[in-house]
């Protein structure tokens, strides 16, 4: 079984039930049955700008110049990249993803999107990065 932990403000009107069974179903759908875990946190700007310069920060600054001042709109994060998460000793710990509520928002109106769309877009996006697929930016 996968189980995925949403934490989110209040105040973001987004359907925690929804995410989690999109993220579920979008794992199985990619191999992944045994029992796992992931967490996703929705996040106001400060507290993105805080993430990126802790963990992107130091990757840009190893890559360029460092001049990386923008906030994502999304980050996901493997257990060998965080360490203080507690999860059941019998879980396989999938990773983290954090997505910066307010700059989702933006972008769904700038893209004309639904809210809720944008958001499992980044999500599965992300996910994919979870299992180590990625793409060449």
């Amino acid at each position: 079984m996968i189980q995925v932990k949403i934490s989110k403000q209040s105040n973001y009107p987004i359907s925690a039930v929804k995410i989690k069974k999109v993220l579920s179903d979008f794992f199985v759908s990619h191999g992944i049955v045994s029992d796992s875990i992931c967490y996703v946190s929705f996040v106001n700007e400060t507290k993105m700008k805080q993430i990126g310069k802790k963990y992107y920060r130091k990757q840009s600054l190893a890559n360029s110049a460092g001049k990386d001042s923008k906030i994502h709109n999304v980050f996901s994060f493997v257990e060998s990249e965080v360490s203080n998460f507690k999860y059941p000793n019998d879980m396989i710990f999938l990773g983290e993803i954090v997505v910066c509520f307010p700059i989702v928002v933006k972008e769904a109106k700038q893209e004309r999107k639904l809210i809720e769309e944008k958001v499992i877009e980044l999500v599965t996006h992300s996910a994919l990065h979870l299992m180590g697929i990625h793409h060449k930016e």
